[in-house]
């Protein structure tokens, strides 16, 4: 099948988005299929398998213009676009992606529903515009269980998880040592790890002042920030990460908190690998839209999260990660304290990640899309 793919985040743009649309792309050629990237004037290609073009400077009404000539070009007989509500510049003309592709199908897979700013005032028209993309495709993708709940009722819906964004691997007998000392760890030091962007829905606020609240206590607590930047397609993690910095320097962490920066792959799973916990209090629950989350499953980390919104079965409290109460500082410092104290319950908690990490596998997630794919072209009207 000869499969596009539109993405307003492609490497070395960094984002989740990004990482997930080149992940997806590489597995879907080794599946046999025909891959075409469309995105942003700043993506790079090395992969030989995948045609990219890089040909989009502004994702204004022009560029639906240019997508529908790449389209015909190329005789693609589907396009997935991957939407999420940051990227694309917020721009509202993606939206009619639909209609500018005439008759070749399109996907959306969404990577959340959050509606976008448009302009002062917008109201309901925010909720409009995404609804109506999803109406208007062929079929919908989504990532979580929250975005099919708001979407039940589409004729042609599926839930196909994202899978771990990091997946070098670790040397057989892997030391921890040198990774930990690198955090600024030392003998007895118990090393939190926060892996992500910067974002105001990450629940960072809550976690730094768990770590203050662990430190008054005495515990030799210290936190390793993995990443940690504010992206390229959210303009507001810039102004986040500055109040986060400035919050720090209120609570006297800067001692206990070392930032990595941007990282290659296996650096990021060596200090996964290498903490006692790795932390990830979102405000909005876990969810499978959380490419962190499935990076820290994939390393079969000792997990502290936070409770989803909806029914998640596959996310056990006290088998496969620890959930706590969103926005609670106190009760995440109260579970980081038990992990500590309780060192069979991190065992436990490594042990049922690495099985869970056998749902998200990125072949089955290709062979899910593909397949998706091919019964939207099959019933095209």
């Amino acid at each position: 099948m000869r499969i596009g793919l539109i993405t307003g985040e492609y490497p070395p743009m960094q984002g989740g988005v990004g990482a997930y649309s080149r992940i997806l792309a590489d597995e879907l050629a080794r599946l046999g299929h025909a891959v075409h990237v469309l995105s942003s004037r700043q993506a790079l290609n090395d992969e030989p398998a995948i045609s990219l073009s890089p040909s989009i400077d502004r994702w204004n009404i022009s560029s639906l213009r240019t997508i529908r000539a790449w389209a015909r070009d190329l005789h693609l007989e589907v396009v997935n676009l991957q939407f999420q509500t940051a990227a694309y510049t917020m721009s509202p003309w993606v939206h009619f992606l639909p209609e500018a592709l005439g008759a070749v199908p399109l996907v959306t897979t969404f990577h959340d529903l959050r509606f976008p700013y448009l302009f002062p005032k917008a109201g309901p028209l925010r909720d409009w515009i995404v609804r109506r993309l999803a109406r208007a495709s062929r079929g919908v993708i989504v990532t979580n269980h929250e975005d099919q709940e708001r979407l039940r009722g589409l004729p042609r819906l599926a839930l196909i998880p994202i899978g771990s964004n990091i997946l070098a691997d670790l040397p057989a007998g892997f030391d921890p040592q040198p990774w930990r000392t690198h955090a600024g760890a030392q003998n007895g030091d118990f090393l939190l790890v926060y892996f992500g962007l910067f974002n105001h829905s990450k629940g960072i606020e809550d976690l730094l002042a768990a770590l203050a609240a662990l430190r008054e206590d005495g515990q030799p607590a210290r936190l390793a920030l993995v990443g940690g930047g504010a992206g390229s397609s959210d303009p507001t993690n810039a102004a986040f990460m500055d109040a986060m910095q400035a919050r720090i320097h209120e609570l006297a962490l800067e001692p206990f908190i070392h930032r990595t920066g941007y990282l290659d792959e296996t650096a990021v799973g060596a200090h996964l690998a290498a903490a006692d916990a790795v932390v990830l209090p979102f405000r909005d629950g876990a969810s499978y839209r959380r490419g962190s989350l499935m990076a820290a499953v994939h390393y079969g980390c000792a997990i502290i999260t936070t409770t989803p919104q909806v029914n998640i079965p596959a996310f056990v409290d006290g088998e496969n990660m620890r959930l706590v109460p969103p926005g609670d500082p106190a009760a995440l410092a109260r579970a980081l304290r038990d992990l500590r104290q309780q060192p069979e319950q991190a065992a436990r908690l490594r042990q049922g990640a690495a099985a869970l990490a056998d749902q998200f596998h990125w072949q089955a997630i290709a062979q899910s899309a593909a397949d998706f794919f091919c019964q939207v072209v099959a019933e095209r009207p």
